[in-house]
């Protein structure tokens, strides 16, 4: 195979493909001009690419004659560029932003159930196979990652962590309504053995990430963001309890003070990070806690908010926050903190995930470095080898665009084609 060049340093060896055969569904073969290689950053020219069964086999580079014996489909995606399937790390499906404030009390509970569904097809077309839903209502998050993952619907990988939880009164609780009505979350915690309690009910019925709520937030009511709600060793009790079941604990923290005292119970992720300080920034990197700050969606909300009925509590936390977060990104990078991608689509339409990328270069990093936080970087925070890389063995999770979008970030907001598991789930190419 001399006119075959295996990638090297960023992928693995190239497997034997031994005689021409015919290979089972989820399999093919996708070409194009040009891969990003996000281990390493570079632009790699003329690659092939060759799916098994859902799977990576084998990367190629230069002409590959020695494929055209194989029996399957052949996406000849010409002067477009490969990645791999984006992620993203802070999604909440059941959630439209369309319903603010008390609007979307004109509907049942299974209205939201109902729409996972649109909101996963949506967000797997704009070229994000694999999210991390942290947070909602009813379960609807497990119900939609079995039908998903059953095939009986189209969407993302939904990594899940059921209902978010935090202290009563706090962000994660429910604070719309007068005491007459004794609404509450069912998982609130108030000790450390509150904590420990909670991490085993949601896991038994289907989280696989643990979302808590360590200060206020933006959409809640007498909460400010500022607000440290839970204690450092109420956290440390879920941290532990959720590493000894294997479960990885992302918390919602806009203020320093539960920033740092997260990170010090051993938080995996940081969700917002709004008001971090430069103690936080250092104790980021000091414990390698990633920081996954969404500042694209503040443009939507001050767009739309008050017409969806956002009330003007909230719409104000919002711009309070918004420039501040934003810094506190450019700074925590500049700083190597570790960056992942997180919009908190659900507060913006689920289906712009990708409207991001560029605020994240406004704010500091390069194209490529964005497009890192949104694949391998995301992956590693998830503890995953088989998703955010294109390299042998991994799921056949692919995306592609014309031109080059380490040069122009901005087209990966509109994304053409997307495979799946060596399924083409979008192929919008223009022919």
């Amino acid at each position: 195979m001399t006119s075959i060049r295996a990638l090297t340093l960023s992928l693995l060896c190239l497997l034997p493909l031994g005689a021409a055969h015919a290979v089972d569904k989820g399999s093919a073969i996708v070409s194009a001009a040009r891969m990003l290689d996000v281990r390493t950053g570079r632009m790699l020219d003329n690659v092939t690419v060759v799916v098994e069964n859902g799977r990576i086999k084998q990367v190629v580079q230069g002409p590959a004659a020695e494929l055209d014996g194989l029996d399957v489909p052949r996406y000849d995606l010409g002067d477009m560029t490969l990645l791999p399937g984006l992620i993203d790390m802070h999604v909440h499906l059941d959630s439209d932003p369309t319903y603010g404030g008390y609007t979307g009390l004109q509907f049942g509970d299974r209205f939201w159930s109902v729409l996972t569904v649109p909101h996963a097809q949506k967000t797997l077309m704009a070229g994000f196979t694999t999210v991390r839903n942290v947070g909602s209502s009813d379960w609807n998050d497990v119900g939609l990652r079995q039908a998903i993952d059953e095939g009986k619907i189209v969407g993302p990988r939904v990594v899940t962590a059921a209902y978010a939880f935090g202290a009563t009164g706090g962000h994660c609780d429910s604070t719309f309504f007068p005491p007459s009505m004794e609404e509450k979350s069912p998982f609130n915690v108030d000790s450390p053995e509150d904590g420990r309690k909670r991490v085993r009910e949601v896991r038994k019925y289907g989280a696989q990430v643990i979302k808590i709520c360590a200060t206020g937030g933006v959409f809640s009511r007498n909460t400010e963001p500022g607000q440290q709600q839970l204690s450092l060793a109420e956290m440390r009790a879920i941290v532990e309890e959720a590493h000894q079941w294997g479960l990885k604990v992302a918390a919602h923290a806009h203020g320093a003070a539960g920033i740092k005292d997260a990170i010090r119970a051993g938080v995996d992720t940081i969700e917002h990070a709004s008001l971090i300080d430069d103690e936080g920034i250092r104790l980021a990197k000091q414990h390698g806690a990633w920081l996954s700050m969404d500042i694209y969606n503040t443009e939507y909300t001050q767009a739309e908010g008050k017409k969806n009925g956002v009330l003007e509590d909230n719409l104000r936390k919002d711009r309070e926050v918004a420039d501040i977060q934003r810094e506190g990104f450019r700074k925590a990078h500049a700083a190597g903190a570790k960056m992942v991608y997180g919009t908190d689509a659900g507060v913006h339409p689920n289906g712009d995930n990708g409207k991001q990328f560029v605020w994240m270069v406004r704010y500091g990093m390069t194209p490529v470095q964005a497009i890192q936080a949104a694949t391998i970087n995301s992956a590693e925070a998830l503890g995953r080898k088989d998703v955010g890389v294109v390299e042998a063995g991994r799921f056949a999770d692919l995306v592609a665009v014309p031109g080059d979008p380490a040069r122009d970030v901005a087209l990966l907001e509109s994304v053409p084609f997307v495979m799946k598991g060596g399924d083409v789930v979008k192929d919008a190419r223009v022919k």
